[in-house]
Protein backbone atom coordinates (compact mmCIF):
# COMPACT_ATOMS: atom_id res chain seq x y z
CA UNK A 1 0.00 0.00 0.00
CA UNK A 2 1.55 3.07 -0.68
CA UNK A 3 1.52 6.83 0.65
CA UNK A 4 -1.58 7.90 -1.28
CA UNK A 5 -3.89 5.04 -0.23
CA UNK A 6 -2.65 5.30 3.07
CA UNK A 7 -3.75 8.72 3.40
CA UNK A 8 -7.20 8.14 1.62
CA UNK A 9 -7.76 5.09 4.38
CA UNK A 10 -7.04 7.74 7.04
CA UNK A 11 -9.38 10.54 5.23
CA UNK A 12 -11.91 8.12 4.55
CA UNK A 13 -11.74 6.93 8.38
CA UNK A 14 -12.21 10.44 9.59
CA UNK A 15 -15.22 10.82 7.79
CA UNK A 16 -16.46 7.93 9.25
CA UNK A 17 -15.43 9.43 12.56
CA UNK A 18 -17.19 12.55 11.75
CA UNK A 19 -20.78 10.99 11.86
CA UNK A 20 -23.21 12.02 14.58
CA UNK A 21 -23.51 8.55 15.81
CA UNK A 22 -19.69 9.39 17.41
CA UNK A 23 -21.34 12.12 19.21
CA UNK A 24 -23.07 9.85 21.94
CA UNK A 25 -19.77 8.33 22.24
CA UNK A 26 -17.54 11.21 24.27
CA UNK A 27 -14.89 8.78 25.15
CA UNK A 28 -14.03 7.58 22.00
CA UNK A 29 -10.48 8.50 20.25
CA UNK A 30 -11.91 8.35 16.78
CA UNK A 31 -13.74 11.97 16.91
CA UNK A 32 -10.06 13.27 17.71
CA UNK A 33 -8.39 11.74 15.11
CA UNK A 34 -11.14 12.95 12.54
CA UNK A 35 -10.18 16.31 13.66
CA UNK A 36 -6.82 15.83 13.69
CA UNK A 37 -6.74 14.46 9.94
CA UNK A 38 -9.18 17.11 8.56
CA UNK A 39 -7.14 19.51 10.53
CA UNK A 40 -3.73 18.36 8.72
CA UNK A 41 -5.54 18.41 5.42
CA UNK A 42 -6.97 22.17 5.79
CA UNK A 43 -3.63 23.42 6.87
CA UNK A 44 -1.89 22.20 3.66
CA UNK A 45 -4.91 23.14 1.36
CA UNK A 46 -4.04 26.79 3.29
CA UNK A 47 -0.45 25.96 3.04
CA UNK A 48 -0.35 25.30 -0.25
CA UNK A 49 -2.63 28.14 -1.61
CA UNK A 50 -0.66 30.71 0.47
CA UNK A 51 2.51 29.59 -1.43
CA UNK A 52 1.33 29.66 -4.91
CA UNK A 53 -0.18 32.82 -4.17
CA UNK A 54 -3.72 32.38 -5.30
CA UNK A 55 -6.62 33.76 -4.17
CA UNK A 56 -9.83 31.44 -2.57
CA UNK A 57 -11.36 32.52 -5.61
CA UNK A 58 -9.05 31.48 -7.78
CA UNK A 59 -8.37 28.21 -6.79
CA UNK A 60 -12.08 27.37 -6.36
CA UNK A 61 -12.37 28.41 -10.11
CA UNK A 62 -9.27 26.44 -11.35
CA UNK A 63 -11.02 23.34 -8.97
CA UNK A 64 -14.20 23.97 -10.48
CA UNK A 65 -15.33 24.20 -6.75
CA UNK A 66 -17.86 26.67 -5.17
CA UNK A 67 -15.92 29.62 -2.95
CA UNK A 68 -18.17 28.37 -0.32
CA UNK A 69 -16.88 25.00 -0.54
CA UNK A 70 -13.32 25.72 -0.67
CA UNK A 71 -13.66 28.23 2.41
CA UNK A 72 -14.95 25.31 3.96
CA UNK A 73 -12.45 22.91 3.74
CA UNK A 74 -9.80 24.94 4.04
CA UNK A 75 -11.67 25.43 8.15
CA UNK A 76 -11.41 21.72 8.32
CA UNK A 77 -15.26 21.40 7.18
CA UNK A 78 -16.38 18.58 5.04
CA UNK A 79 -15.34 15.14 3.82
CA UNK A 80 -13.71 16.44 0.44
CA UNK A 81 -14.01 13.15 -2.13
CA UNK A 82 -11.15 11.82 -3.97
CA UNK A 83 -12.26 13.89 -7.15
CA UNK A 84 -12.04 16.55 -5.27
CA UNK A 85 -8.73 16.17 -3.80
CA UNK A 86 -7.18 15.47 -6.92
CA UNK A 87 -9.21 18.65 -9.02
CA UNK A 88 -7.26 21.06 -6.18
CA UNK A 89 -4.47 19.71 -6.32
CA UNK A 90 -4.31 20.25 -9.97
CA UNK A 91 -5.36 23.70 -9.37
CA UNK A 92 -2.71 24.57 -7.18
CA UNK A 93 -0.01 22.72 -9.39
CA UNK A 94 1.24 20.38 -7.09
CA UNK A 95 1.44 16.30 -6.57
CA UNK A 96 -1.12 14.76 -4.65
CA UNK A 97 1.04 13.71 -1.78
CA UNK A 98 2.09 16.91 -0.66
CA UNK A 99 -1.10 17.31 0.67
CA UNK A 100 -0.27 14.99 2.91
CA UNK A 101 3.44 15.14 3.57
CA UNK A 102 4.70 16.49 6.89
CA UNK A 103 5.07 20.47 6.06
CA UNK A 104 8.85 21.35 6.74
CA UNK A 105 9.95 23.61 10.01
CA UNK A 106 8.36 26.62 9.11
CA UNK A 107 10.91 28.87 11.31
CA UNK A 108 14.13 27.84 12.93
CA UNK A 109 15.96 30.13 15.45
CA UNK A 110 19.13 29.86 16.66
CA UNK A 111 19.65 31.83 19.79
CA UNK A 112 23.59 33.55 20.76
CA UNK A 113 25.30 31.38 22.88
CA UNK A 114 23.34 28.15 21.83
CA UNK A 115 24.46 25.38 19.45
CA UNK A 116 27.86 23.63 19.31
CA UNK A 117 30.54 25.63 18.09
CA UNK A 118 34.10 24.27 17.02
CA UNK A 119 36.76 26.36 18.43
CA UNK A 120 40.42 26.72 16.71
CA UNK A 121 43.41 25.70 18.64
CA UNK A 122 45.66 28.48 17.90
CA UNK A 123 43.31 31.84 18.48
CA UNK A 124 40.30 32.73 20.40
CA UNK A 125 38.11 31.62 17.32
CA UNK A 126 35.11 30.27 17.29
CA UNK A 127 32.65 29.00 14.20
CA UNK A 128 28.68 27.97 14.55
CA UNK A 129 27.15 26.47 11.47
CA UNK A 130 24.09 27.91 11.40
CA UNK A 131 23.00 26.72 7.90
CA UNK A 132 23.72 25.12 4.75
CA UNK A 133 24.02 26.51 0.99
CA UNK A 134 21.59 23.75 -1.04
CA UNK A 135 23.17 23.20 -4.45
CA UNK A 136 22.45 25.76 -6.99
CA UNK A 137 21.13 28.13 -4.52
CA UNK A 138 22.08 31.94 -5.19
CA UNK A 139 22.46 33.91 -2.14
CA UNK A 140 21.91 37.88 -1.67
CA UNK A 141 23.15 39.68 1.45
CA UNK A 142 21.86 42.44 2.49
CA UNK A 143 22.35 44.97 5.39
CA UNK A 144 19.25 46.18 7.41
CA UNK A 145 19.12 49.20 9.39
CA UNK A 146 15.62 49.58 10.98
CA UNK A 147 14.03 51.99 13.67
CA UNK A 148 10.82 51.53 16.09
CA UNK A 149 7.71 52.89 15.00
CA UNK A 150 6.81 51.49 11.52
CA UNK A 151 6.77 47.97 10.48
CA UNK A 152 8.52 46.30 6.85
CA UNK A 153 5.88 43.91 5.83
CA UNK A 154 6.72 42.03 2.50
CA UNK A 155 5.04 40.25 0.24
CA UNK A 156 5.37 36.61 -0.74
CA UNK A 157 8.50 36.38 -2.80
CA UNK A 158 9.44 33.41 -5.33
CA UNK A 159 8.25 30.42 -4.55
CA UNK A 160 11.15 28.52 -2.35
CA UNK A 161 12.83 31.66 -1.51
CA UNK A 162 13.98 30.90 2.14
CA UNK A 163 15.26 34.01 4.66
CA UNK A 164 17.79 34.26 6.73
CA UNK A 165 18.27 36.87 9.40
CA UNK A 166 21.04 37.82 12.14
CA UNK A 167 20.18 40.47 14.23
CA UNK A 168 23.54 42.33 14.81
CA UNK A 169 22.41 45.38 16.96
CA UNK A 170 19.12 46.16 18.51
CA UNK A 171 16.03 43.79 18.85
CA UNK A 172 13.49 42.83 16.62
CA UNK A 173 10.43 40.79 15.69
CA UNK A 174 11.15 38.76 12.58
CA UNK A 175 10.00 35.94 10.66
CA UNK A 176 6.40 35.10 8.78
CA UNK A 177 3.84 37.87 9.28
CA UNK A 178 1.17 35.16 11.45
CA UNK A 179 4.08 33.75 13.89
CA UNK A 180 6.77 36.57 13.97
CA UNK A 181 9.96 35.75 16.39
CA UNK A 182 11.59 38.64 18.46
CA UNK A 183 15.07 38.40 18.35
CA UNK A 184 18.30 40.54 20.01
CA UNK A 185 22.04 40.05 19.06
CA UNK A 186 23.51 37.34 17.92
CA UNK A 187 20.02 35.81 17.22
CA UNK A 188 19.64 33.79 14.34
CA UNK A 189 16.40 32.62 12.08
CA UNK A 190 15.29 31.08 8.73
CA UNK A 191 11.80 30.92 7.29
CA UNK A 192 10.17 30.82 4.52
CA UNK A 193 10.34 33.75 1.98
CA UNK A 194 7.49 32.61 -0.20
CA UNK A 195 4.74 33.72 2.33
CA UNK A 196 3.93 37.19 3.57
CA UNK A 197 7.18 38.18 6.25
CA UNK A 198 8.23 41.29 8.25
CA UNK A 199 10.72 43.18 9.75
CA UNK A 200 9.88 45.11 12.99
CA UNK A 201 12.53 47.00 14.79
CA UNK A 202 11.73 47.41 18.75
CA UNK A 203 14.51 49.62 19.74
CA UNK A 204 16.54 52.40 18.39
CA UNK A 205 19.53 51.51 16.06
CA UNK A 206 18.67 47.83 14.99
CA UNK A 207 20.43 45.99 12.13
CA UNK A 208 21.08 42.70 11.06
CA UNK A 209 22.35 41.08 7.93
CA UNK A 210 19.76 39.22 5.78
CA UNK A 211 20.58 36.70 3.15
CA UNK A 212 18.10 36.03 0.64
CA UNK A 213 18.27 32.20 -0.66
CA UNK A 214 17.21 31.52 -4.16
CA UNK A 215 17.13 28.01 -5.11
Amino acid sequence: MNRTQMAMISISQAADAAEPQDEATPGSASAPAARASMQALSAALRRERRRADLSLSEVARRADLSKSTLSQLESGIGNPSLETLWALCTALGIPFGQLFDPPPPRTQVIRAGSGAAVAAEQADYRVLLLATCPPGARRDVYRVEAEPGSVRRSDPHAPGVVEHVVVCAGRALVGVAEEPVELGPGDYIVYPGDVPHLFEALEPGTWAVTVSEHV
